[in-house]
């Protein structure tokens, strides 16, 4: 859980805040907070009340994005920490196209986890 700095703010189309996540995937907000302990949600403090929020992008409809827990776990091995998965995941990749994010929520989990396995190399 990290503090967000303008570039990622603006980054990131929507935010979401823990307790709409738990109401859209219909599970306690404790739930929600072991997401992202274990690393399958990115979660940041913003707003003037510093409030963890989520991207919006991470989650569809009543399910977190499919690929996106995997995606998350490569950029980590990496060396990634949470602000530059941030950063890799919303900047637009014009041979994609559009953002990895993006990508993850059009089912293209494929594309985006070969780009985060080519990132250490």
């Amino acid at each position: 859980m990290t503090e967000i700095d303008a570039k990622i703010d603006a980054l990131v189309p929507a935010w979401l805040h823990l307790p709409d996540i738990a109401e859209m995937l219909d599970v306690e907000v404790t739930r929600v907070r072991q997401l992202v302990k274990e690393g399958q949600l990115i979660a940041v403090r913003r707003g003037e009340n510093r409030t963890l929020q989520v991207p919006a992008a991470f989650i569809d409809g009543d399910k977190v994005v499919k690929g996106l827990a995997g995606t998350l776990t490569l950029l980590r091995d990496d060396g990634y920490n949470d602000e530059e998965m941030l950063d890799w995941l919303f900047t637009p990749d014009p041979t994609l196209p559009g953002t990895p994010a993006q990508a993850l929520s059009e089912n293209r989990g494929t594309e985006v986890k070969r780009r985060a396995q080519a990132l250490a190399v």
